[in-house]
């Protein structure tokens, strides 16, 4: 009877032990073969950590986890900027975007300030530390010297507005009355023609300044440490609960194109010639610095969303709590699931 026993214990050990094979597979296993979910996600802007999302439609990795995914890899407006070729946007099918792909300051400070109850949170986030430039004229060398300077951003709500807030608030400077922070067009454009005097630049517009003669100001904005929440995945919190799989997908999907990138950098490269129409090796090596820093398993920056809040500290942003504006279930299953260690294995 005691063999016995031992028999069944061992029998129900080796089932549970199968079981958890069986899960653990199932959790790394493409999905070819099985109706695909469909999803549409919008980018806003052009930058080297929307670039994943590109790799990921150019590798064939969103049909390898079973999306069927409608993807707008950037706005009229910012083609318009950085001259990227727009004809792709006429070939996408009107409807209901599911998810998008665009900077965290901007949209908190949008939920915060609007009458409208919203439950958008950031599910994921492929920027959490200020890294960008400063491209200023000549004759501005220092951060001194940019006291009582007009300086050009996208908006006062956008990632460019949260890091020359954050270069005043380290200088000890009142950003309203101790720059003129002008925004509109944030590329070189502004600099060219004389309208600001210096702009804050992340990777595509630095590259676009080097090509034009700007040379950036000698500062390590890394070195700086500043948390922010720049180009984070927006979706509402109900839709992303109700569409779980349509998520982890997803989230799969866009952390394989991330390790890709890490891996081989001509991966970027290709994305950024196809969709960006950038083929210049130089400016590619521009461009993919920005994203030394992107993390492999691409949590929401919530370090950054608090920084956000002190930062923009109104009573429209007062009414929330920095747990308000992310999701990080789905990351969290996804890492401790063991997915994203694979695939650096």
């Amino acid at each position: 009877m005691k063999v016995m026993n031992m028999m069944n214990i061992g029998l129900k050990t080796l089932r549970h032990a199968g079981l958890l094979m069986v899960l653990v597979l199932a959790a790394f296993t493409p999905l070819h073969g099985q109706q695909k979910l469909p999803v549409r996600v919008a980018m806003g802007d052009v930058s080297i950590n929307k670039v994943p999302h590109l790799v990921a439609l150019d590798n064939g990795l969103f049909d390898k986890y079973g999306l069927d995914v409608t993807l707008r890899p950037f706005s009229r407006g910012a083609a318009e900027k950085h001259g990227v070729p727009a004809d792709v946007l006429d070939t996408i099918p009107e409807g209901e975007w599911h998810m998008s792909v665009g900077g965290g300051a901007p949209g908190m400070v949008s939920r915060a300030n609007r009458s409208e109850p919203s439950d958008r949170v950031i599910i994921a986030t492929t920027d959490h530390v200020v890294h960008w430039h400063i491209i200023a004229r000549e004759g501005i060398e220092t951060l001194e010297d940019l006291k009582g300077k007009r300086i050009g951003i996208s908006s006062l709500s956008a990632c460019t507005g949260i890091v020359v807030q954050i270069l005043a608030d380290r200088m000890g400077w009142d950003a309203e009355r101790d720059l003129a922070i002008l925004t509109g067009d944030y590329s070189v454009n502004p600099l060219k023609k004389g309208w600001v005097d210096a702009f804050i630049a992340y990777d595509v517009p630095l590259g676009q300044a080097l090509m034009a003669g700007f040379k950036p100001m000698d500062i390590d904005m890394r070195a700086w440490n500043e948390p922010y929440p720049c180009n984070g995945l927006w979706a509402s919190k109900s839709w992303a609960h109700a569409n779980k799989e349509t998520v982890m997908r997803y989230l799969k999907a866009l952390t394989e194109a991330i390790s890709m990138m890490k891996k081989d950098k001509t991966v970027a490269f290709r994305s950024m010639a196809k969709w960006y129409d950038f083929t210049d090796v130089e400016v590619q090596n521009i461009i993919y610095n920005g994203a030394v820093d992107m993390p492999r398993a691409p949590y929401p920056a919530v370090a950054g969303i608090k920084r956000v809040m002190e930062l923009y500290d109104t009573g429209a942003m007062r009414r929330f709590q920095p747990e308000d504006f992310y999701d990080d279930s789905f990351m969290k299953e996804l890492d401790e699931s063991g997915f994203i260690d694979s695939l650096y294995e």
